[in-house]
């Protein structure tokens, strides 16, 4: 009996032998992984030789790449020469494009005498086209009396813009008369389009004969179209006598078509006797 026993324990221990190799090749196998990847599950012990080799090269390679972007974790003093070189160049590059641009990370000590003048000539720029724009980070301070009055001719234009459009922060006290006509024949439009639209920005009483005929005509149209698609914005009080009977036409139709085949609602009260006939041939 104890050498069937023993038997059994070495069939069972053969059978499961394939099941635990591939547990702990999977372990290991993720454990590289995380090492390649800089987890702090890594086990370095683990690791062959070549496993090892590659997972410093991916370490190298994740250190220059922090590096490259300016990471704290950079590590300056793994990188070799050509990297800390190229490192060098990326970062003077990329403050240059900052003060450029103006971006609050711009370090003007590390610009050269010609960069420094470029970047003074693109912040000059800017301001110029902020003060043009009503930017409120506009200094008018820095403006030459050319660019002042580029300024107020470029402000000027602006504000005739945002009246016409209605939109900004339009001034009318700053259009001239010229403006002031062109602004009021724009917002009569806006607000003709508005009123045939039928959008809440509608002031009927600014309406011209003719602006105001055809926005009557346009929401007698659309209260039309809401009747005829069931809507509850229909108004029936609105209709003209042909508008009630083509509706009523139509519903008419619908209701025998739904009672004759038997989808939709049907109210057989508003059947004809000749369309009660038809759908019920016996009655």
């Amino acid at each position: 009996m104890k050498a069937n026993l023993r038997k059994y324990l070495w069939v069972a221990g053969l059978s499961l032998y394939p099941i635990l190799a591939f547990s702990q090749s999977s372990d290991l196998s993720q454990n590289l992984s995380n090492c390649k990847a800089g987890r702090e599950s890594c086990d370095r012990a683990k690791l062959s030789q070549t496993e090892l080799a590659d997972a410093n090269l991916a370490d190298h390679a994740r250190n220059v790449s922090n590096c490259r972007n300016g990471y704290p974790s950079c590590n300056p003093s793994k990188l070799s020469e050509p990297e800390a070189l190229a490192r060098a160049v990326a970062d003077h590059k990329q403050n240059v494009s900052d003060c450029n641009d103006g971006i609050s990370s711009c370090d003007r000590s590390k610009l050269t005498p010609a960069e420094a003048r470029d970047s003074s000539a693109a912040e000059h720029a800017r301001n110029v086209a902020d003060c043009k724009d009503g930017a409120g980070s506009c200094d008018h301070t820095k403006l030459s009396a050319s660019e002042a009055g580029a300024v107020d001719t470029a402000r000027q234009q602006l504000n005739t813009s945002d009246c016409k459009n209605g939109s900004g922060l339009c001034d009318h006290s700053r259009l001239t008369a010229a403006d002031t006509e062109s602004v009021a024949s724009a917002e009569g439009q806006r607000n003709a389009q508005n009123c045939a639209n039928g959008w809440d920005e509608c002031d009927h009483s600014k309406l011209t004969a003719a602006q105001a005929k055809q926005t009557a005509l346009a929401e007698q149209q659309r209260n039309y179209a809401s009747c005829k698609e069931g809507q509850e914005t229909c108004d029936y009080a609105k209709l003209t006598p042909a508008e009630t009977k083509a509706l009523a036409d139509a519903e008419h139709k619908r209701n025998y078509t739904a009672c004759l085949k038997g989808y939709g609602y049907c109210d057989p009260t508003r059947l004809t006797v000749e369309e009660t006939r038809t759908i019920h041939p016996g009655i």
